[in-house]
């Protein structure tokens, strides 16, 4: 029996899913510290902040945080906006055809990119996070 085929581009809530599995296979020490951190699902960015990263093209850029790191963290974040990991779902799915990584894979990579500035880490650090998590890229 044929296994079935994808036909349309994944949605958002499909996207959504695929984080959230990314994010349950990290270590308990990092997931422990990322309930109160809001995933967000969009298109695309807007154009206030494709400005404020410099970038004109919105297929740049697949995912964002916003917010404060958390040893950055002070009594006086009192009454701010909560911290935010963004996936836009457009240019994920316009690098995953471009690349060939599976969705999963492309997904996990920039969930844990943008986790990683939530605990302000390294690019080396985020790295090492991705293959003990067993979501580094091919």
């Amino acid at each position: 029996m044929a296994t079935p085929r994808q036909t349309i581009a994944p949605d958002a809530g499909a996207i959504e899913r695929i984080a959230r599995d990314a994010i349950a296979r990290l270590p308990h020490a990092f997931r422990a510290h990322l309930g109160n951190v809001v995933l967000q699902i969009e298109e695309f960015a807007d154009e206030e902040t494709l400005a404020a990263l410099g970038l004109k093209d919105p297929f740049q850029l697949s995912g964002l945080y916003s917010g404060r790191p958390i040893g950055t963290k002070s009594i006086d974040d009192s009454g701010t906006l909560p911290d935010m990991i963004h996936l836009y779902r457009r240019a994920l799915l316009d690098e995953w055809c471009e690349g060939g990584e599976t969705l999963e894979t492309l997904v996990a990579h920039v969930m844990i990119h943008e986790i990683g500035h939530h605990f302000g880490l390294s690019d080396d650090d985020m790295h090492a996070l991705e293959q003990d998590a067993g979501h580094a890229p091919g």
